[in-house]
């Protein structure tokens, strides 16, 4: 039991320390600089959107407003089975020309990109959320980085504002932060392996359809990586989107998204092969596998403890620690159930939140269940 409490204590550490570490003093070693440089190629923002009459306005208006050449930018909505109004309004900036296409019956977001893209008259295809806002000068951010012929695809930067102070907004964005850093770093070693899916920008020669259960914020990014470019991460091109601000609708999101990212590992699980693809390959093992089976660690951290407390105080200050751990994060879901803030409690809240609810994704996955439409994310 000793050793299965070493080695569950040494992949925590490992997940959320050690593969950071790793990869930084790699970035020191392969520092692959991306060349960027002005460059307006010909671009198409592709839209997907269910049900977004809350949003669709101001995200249309959004990338209308955007510093780029209007004669080079193209906007196309799809939308997936709206019955709420969202068409209309899409129709009314027909004149300032945004394009509506109209997927029915409902499909999901990966069968409406699949749809709108043969359509798309643009070299580089962006993807925005139906309740995505752009920094103005965001896209030609993204674009500077095409100017590099390695570069396939490129993601920008996720910004949460938590405009109500909840304790699963500041995890959100705590840990959005810190994905951040990673992926600066990641991108100095070669490849990204996590985007966000709001802000993103691919070749669109490098485009590939795509099954309709698979997650298009990761299928593609791998199988851009597969033809032999580059993912990248640009800081300065910034998306602002509000939390959840509930611990239901962040769990619902993170069991989603975990699910469809262990089914499109398993799709893409050719990449895991380092004789193949080097580096990129223990980075999609560490940032992506390991991060997914964090629970079973945690929980066999947790099981093996019991059976060697009696062996050393290390091990009783241990299982102390541990308890304190989640006693801190229940007391914070009490919090916030009573719609009180939780100072320094929210961490290791939603620490566990992600790491159960993609136990929850594992055991589905592990059933053969899948996921195929897409859920809007509301915040």
């Amino acid at each position: 039991m000793v050793r299965v409490f070493l080695s569950s204590l040494f992949m925590i550490a490992y997940i959320y320390f050690g593969y950071p570490l790793a990869v930084w003093l790699l970035s020191r070693i392969f520092n692959h600089k991306v060349k960027k440089s002005p460059y307006e190629p010909k671009v198409t923002i592709l839209i997907a959107a269910y049900n977004e009459k809350k949003h669709i306005k101001a995200t249309i208006e959004n990338k209308l407003a955007l510093d780029y050449p209007k004669d080079k930018l193209e906007i196309i909505v799809i939308s997936d089975g709206s019955d709420d109004g969202t068409d209309d309004i899409v129709r009314l900036h027909a004149d300032r020309g945004v394009k509506l296409i109209r997927q029915e019956p409902r499909r999901g977001k990966t069968s409406a990109l699949n749809l709108a893209v043969p359509q798309a008259t643009g070299d580089i295809l962006v993807f925005s959320d139906a309740n995505s806002l752009y920094d103005r000068d965001s896209l030609r951010f993204l674009m500077e980085n095409f100017a590099d012929p390695t570069i396939g695809y490129v993601t920008g930067k996720m910004v949460y504002a938590n405009p109500d102070g909840t304790t699963i907004g500041n995890g959100c964005s705590a840990y959005m932060q810190y994905e951040n850093i990673l992926r600066d770093i990641e991108t100095r070693v070669g490849s990204v392996v996590g985007v966000d899916g709001g802000i993103d920008a691919v070749r669109k020669s490098l485009y590939r359809e795509m099954r309709a259960d698979q997650l298009p914020d990761f299928v593609l990014p791998l199988m851009v990586v597969e033809q032999g470019y580059r993912v990248v991460f640009e800081p300065r091109a910034l998306l602002m989107e509000e939390t959840l601000n509930n611990a239901e609708d962040e769990d619902r999101m993170r069991v989603r998204v975990s699910l469809r990212a262990l089914w499109a590992l398993f799709d893409m699980r050719n990449l895991l092969n380092p004789l193949k693809h080097g580096i990129f390959s223990l980075q999609l093992l560490s940032h992506k596998v390991l991060r997914y089976l964090g629970i079973l660690f945690i929980v066999g951290l947790y099981a093996s403890n019991i059976f060697i407390l009696r062996r050393s105080l290390i091990f009783r200050l241990s299982f102390l620690a541990q308890n304190l751990t989640f006693a801190m994060a229940f007391a914070a879901h009490y919090q916030e159930k009573n719609g009180k803030p939780s100072g320094l409690l929210f961490i290791p809240y939603y620490f566990f939140l992600i790491n159960i609810a993609a136990g929850r994704a594992l055991l589905k996955f592990l059933k053969g269940e899948k996921q195929v439409i897409w859920t809007p994310r509301k915040g």
